[in-house]
């Protein structure tokens, strides 16, 4: 089969890969059918996340179909349509019983495409399919349902959950990328007086209006005195970080008022400085988080039912093996206009059974 295959900073190729098999019987390999390119993904070809070695087959999100599964397998099999969670649980560790898969000790966490083979290749082999593993309902399409594996828990997980975003409350949005437009979308459920998106491209400015934002505000031109102005000068109540630099985290924690919450969303590769001077006296709380998807199964339904706006986020489709065009465009962003980019077919056709 082929696969998109990191090789160290910056070397990237699709190429030919072995075939994944199932080691353990709980294992599950599923032909992929849809998957998307993330930008945690972009951060490792950039040398950023040092854990991934060379020779790993990138990506965390797809849907496809399973075709084999080990002997422990219970709840999924061969010929079902599923979403592959980014994240994989053992269900039996410390972590799993509290509901926090993310950090998962009895090896699983974010391992597909991180310290195991992901899904951007043909077939992917998923470890404890029974609970990294979701049965897709027929009303969702493939390229909605790829976007509910990291990008939709994430975003309400770890910016929107985390923040504790209230009814009434003033939330700002730094970074209107795939993520920061998630959050965008998923904080409009809990009735906010205002949403503010901050960014520098005017493109995903105007994508997080018709997401909902209800004022936008140009990251080079003093967003935190446009906060300050519609908050009679306290500030946000919630500032979600969704960009992952420096700058951008520092100046959340600027727009943040007294008593708020700045969750971070962003994957770092750099120190960012934080300023407990200014910080110590004033309540604030800042979170971190890796997706722990326990929301994933309550999204689906959102998402069945049409009231998540998935759809508005795909701007750009591929079939599989044009994996290198498509990071281009991705990677590309600010002049190709890309949001979130889907390669693939569709996973529910009938397929021929892979060779022994």
């Amino acid at each position: 089969m082929k696969g998109y295959v990191f090789h160290g900073p910056g070397q990237s190729a699709w190429e030919e890969v072995p075939d994944p098999a199932v080691k353990e019987p709980t294992d599950a390999i599923v032909r992929v059918g849809a998957v998307t390119i993330c930008g945690t993904d972009l951060h490792i070809l950039k040398g950023d996340v040092p854990e991934v070695r060379p020779g790993t087959v990138l990506g965390h999100e797809a849907v496809g179909e399973i075709v084999e599964v080990g002997s422990d397998v219970r709840t999924v099999r061969p010929g079902d349509r599923v979403l592959v969670s980014c994240i994989s649980c053992c269900g039996r560790c410390r972590f799993c019983r509290d509901g926090m898969y993310g950090q998962c000790r009895g090896g699983g966490g974010w391992i597909l495409g991180h310290l195991i083979d992901g899904t951007q290749a043909e077939y992917v082999r998923v470890p404890y399919a029974d609970l990294s593993v979701h049965a897709l309902p027929g009303a969702v399409e493939s390229k909605d349902a790829v976007l509910l594996a990291d990008i939709f828990p994430t975003s309400y997980e770890v910016g929107v959950l985390n923040g504790r975003v209230r009814p009434g409350d003033t939330v700002a949005v730094v970074g209107a990328g795939p993520i920061g437009l998630a959050a965008i979308a998923t904080a409009r459920l809990f009735a906010p007086e205002r949403i503010v998106a901050v960014d520098l491209a005017a493109a995903r400015l105007e994508a997080a209006r018709r997401l909902g934002a209800d004022a936008v505000a140009d990251a080079a031109e003093d967003p935190e005195q446009l906060i300050a102005d519609l908050t009679d000068g306290l500030g946000a109540d919630v500032v979600i970080e969704a960009v992952g630099v420096p700058e951008s985290f520092e100046l959340c924690t600027r727009m943040v008022r007294p008593g708020g919450h700045v969750a971070n969303i962003g994957v770092h590769g750099k120190p960012a400085t934080l300023h407990l001077e200014d910080l110590w006296i004033k309540n604030v709380t800042i979170t971190t988080g890796l997706v722990d998807t326990h929301s994933t199964p309550t999204l689906l339904r959102m998402a069945a039912a049409g009231r998540l706006p998935t759809a508005q986020l795909v701007t750009h489709t591929f079939p599989l093996d044009r994996m290198e065009e498509a990071y281009d465009v991705f990677s590309r962003a600010g002049d190709t206009g890309a949001l979130k980019v889907v390669l693939g077919g569709r996973p529910h056709e009938e397929v021929a059974v892979r060779a022994a």
